[in-house]
């Protein structure tokens, strides 16, 4: 007879004992909060700590939870696969992926052979993509944009543009990083055409001229809710294609209807992508995620393999599938696009309240603020946006504190937050800037 597993010790000491004393250092180093906090369980767009205390959740447990937290058509899809099989290599075969991948396919932009690679996270995601892009192409070069986030496997952060998430250890050659279109904090503010010829240096001073392709965000997530400027992706993917690359865009967390205007971010810039990659709310907290690639750039690996492990899980690809007819049947990609206009007017009234807000963007449930402590110099405010991101959590909210300077409150909530949420929301918000 299998002995019982040991009761679950629910008391906060007994949790943050066992993480530090088991988990290593590369697991515990990732913690926002002086203290820890602890989740025991959540419904939709709220979340209840160990000790009862219930918060709005304006992160979506880092952008994972798109469509709620234990959204009962999710939890139903995957407790009825898993109750038939847990797992199926994709040594074998099985309907559910394969469904799923035609669901996502037909998401797609229409006039294109689109085909799907199933992996379990983002940065696998992105370092499949990067693989196919230089193999197709039989070229190195490949570019990324200062400031972005794309993961922490050796290829997603050595395309990452922020230092925090750049170990010290050789990472890959080829890769060389672009002046963010920022219009915020860029040095050439929103003047596009100044961007793109910075672009053309680049290309021209520090590869050999032939590209292996471009990847950027087309809403930069970690570092701090960054759009592209309106026709910069759009001349940027023609100066990669005139090269000989491809463009990859990163949907990881501005995809699956986020921005409410679009279902895919890349669709307010007038491109297409040969290559787009995808995780986080795909599967609303299941490990998942995605390469979606015109089939004549993904058939360039035709003849080598690229295994996962639980890539193409039918548990994991049920919760997919779940995702897809949620966002349609309860109609999130508008309440995105209406909700999150409420809460940008929301975060727009806080800038007007308090001198320490210097810039408020993002579009749909993709929002942020940040916070300096001069509007003139735009001087990081770090210390002062610690202080205020604790007192979020004691108000009962959930937010993250991102940005390269970490001075960036990111808003990313699951995409069923409601209009009824949003009084509570600003008095929280208020109650936190207060002597700000």
């Amino acid at each position: 007879m299998t002995p019982p597993l040991e009761p679950l010790d629910w008391s906060t000491e007994g949790i943050v004992h066992r993480r530090e004393r088991h988990f290593a250092a590369s697991q515990r180093a990732f913690v926002p909060y002086r203290k820890p906090l602890i989740f025991q369980r959540g419904h939709m767009q709220h979340l209840w700590d160990e000790t009862g205390r219930r918060y709005v959740d304006l992160l979506g447990m880092n952008v994972c939870v798109s469509v709620g937290h234990a959204h009962p058509v999710v939890n139903a899809a995957v407790r009825d696969q898993i109750e038939q099989l847990q797992h199926c290599t994709t040594m074998f075969y099985h309907p559910v992926p394969a469904q799923f991948a035609q669901e996502l396919v037909a998401r797609m932009p229409a006039g294109h052979d689109w085909v799907v690679h199933f992996t379990t996270s983002g940065a696998e995601a992105v370092d499949l993509a990067l693989v196919m892009a230089q193999t197709h192409t039989g070229h190195i070069d490949m570019l990324a944009l200062r400031n972005a986030y794309h993961g922490a496997t050796i290829g997603a952060q050595s395309l990452t543009g922020i230092s925090g998430f750049r170990h010290q250890v050789p990472l890959l050659g080829g890769i060389h990083h672009v002046m963010n279109p920022d219009p915020y904090r860029g040095v050439f503010g929103n003047e596009v055409d100044a961007y793109l010829a910075e672009f053309d240096r680049t290309v021209q001073h520090s590869t050999s001229g032939r590209l292996a392709g471009f990847i950027a965000e087309p809403v930069q997530g970690y570092g701090g809710i960054v759009e592209c400027l309106p026709g910069y992706l759009k001349g940027a993917v023609e100066r990669v294609r005139a090269r000989g690359g491809v463009f990859i865009s990163d949907e990881v967390q501005a995809g699956f209807g986020r921005t409410g205007d679009h279902f895919w971010g890349f669709e307010a810039h007038g491109v297409v992508p040969e290559i787009v990659v995808m995780a986080k709310g795909i599967g609303n907290g299941f490990p998942l995620g995605a390469v979606v690639a015109q089939r004549h750039v993904a058939e360039s690996l035709a003849s080598k393999y690229f295994f996962n492990t639980y890539g193409a899980s039918p548990m994991a690809c049920a919760a997919g599938r779940a995702v897809l007819q949620v966002i349609e049947a309860d109609g999130l990609q508008a309440n995105a696009r209406q909700v999150g206009a409420a809460l940008r007017a929301v975060l727009e009234r806080l800038k007007a309240r308090h001198e320490i807000v210097g810039d408020v963007r993002g579009r749909g449930l993709m929002l942020a603020i940040e916070l300096v402590t001069d509007r003139r110099t735009k001087a990081a405010a770090t210390q002062e946006t610690a202080e205020i991101f604790e007192r979020t959590r004691e108000h009962g909210l959930v937010v993250s504190k991102s940005g390269a300077d970490r001075n960036i409150l990111r808003m990313v909530p699951p995409l069923c937050l409601q209009m009824a949420d949003l009084p509570e929301v600003e008095a929280a918000l208020e109650a936190s800037f207060a002597g700000y």
